[in-house]
């Protein structure tokens, strides 16, 4: 029977389909946060996964920001047996997706730069339950691409940018304004989505100072904050993410300011939890 490996974050789902003869097929869905949706709206997601391949699924294994206790695993679990009646489903955590695809069966310390951003350390086969909590955008997440975008709009909206910046934000984003972020932000659901919709502007203007400092402290406080909590003078640092694939060359430096060393980077996890599962 089929196999289904996930990983997903609040922006997309990365699937991998495998087959019994060992063919991979690859499939992007929007995310699944099971926080903000609902048991409908994520099998909407499912029934689009369903559609884009033929045959029975035996083994679901799914990663996602929001799997944070047994009550939100059972929430996907529910989801999964509507949708694939017959697979036996397991649904964990992020930042179990990254211990698995970052160390294997090996220790170190693992973290997340994607959306959100979280950290632990790894001992070979599980988490150490002193793990430093995420937060969320709003109390944590330092470094994820939410807490970027909000630091952006921040700035934008108490007239904090310079001119040049702040001319080439709206030229951008024409149809962002203070009644649009309420309405993303306050209003609407996944607003982390919608912030870290604003990264690929703080990497285009990455040399401009002001956004520079933006970023460099921002990663600072992500090491200052979380990774000094774990035993990093022994231990590389590891990352997957897409903020730590596209700022690399920043978080290594950051890092080292902090007498840190920075190991393996991923840009998505999947890859690692394919080989983690069909090995």
């Amino acid at each position: 029977m089929i196999k289904i490996i996930a990983d997903s974050g609040s922006t997309k789902v990365d699937w991998r389909v495998v087959s019994p003869d060992g063919t991979v097929q690859q499939i992007t869905t929007t995310g699944i946060n099971p926080v903000f949706l609902s048991q409908q709206e994520i099998c909407d997601t499912l029934n689009q996964l369903r559609a884009a391949f033929e045959g029975e699924v035996g083994h679901i294994h799914f990663y996602a920001a929001g799997i944070t206790g047994a009550a939100m695993e059972q929430h996907m679990q529910v989801c999964f047996s509507q949708v694939f009646p017959l697979a036996v489903s397991a649904a964990d955590s992020d930042i179990v997706a990254a211990v698995r695809a970052l160390c294997g069966n090996q220790p170190g310390i693992a973290c997340i730069l994607g959306t959100g951003s979280n950290s632990c350390f790894y001992d070979g086969q599980q988490i150490a339950p002193d793990k430093v909590p995420a937060g969320g955008f709003i109390l944590g997440d330092e470094s994820g691409g939410a807490v970027l975008g909000r630091k952006l709009l921040s700035d934008f909206i108490k007239r904090q940018l310079p001119a040049d910046i702040d001319r080439a934000f709206r030229a951008k984003y024409p149809d962002v304004d203070m009644h649009h972020i309420i309405q993303k932000v306050y209003r609407e659901p996944i607003p982390a989505r919608f912030l870290a919709g604003f990264s690929p502007f703080l990497n285009e203007n990455r040399n401009n100072p002001h956004i520079n400092k933006l970023l460099r402290t921002s990663f600072a406080e992500f090491f200052s904050r979380n990774v000094a909590q774990y035993d990093y003078q022994r231990y590389p640092v590891n990352i997957v993410g897409s903020i730590a694939y596209y700022y690399e060359d920043m978080i290594v430096e950051e890092a080292q300011k902090q007498a840190m060393t920075i190991g393996k980077i991923l840009r998505a996890p999947i890859d690692g939890l394919l080989e983690y599962h069909t090995a």
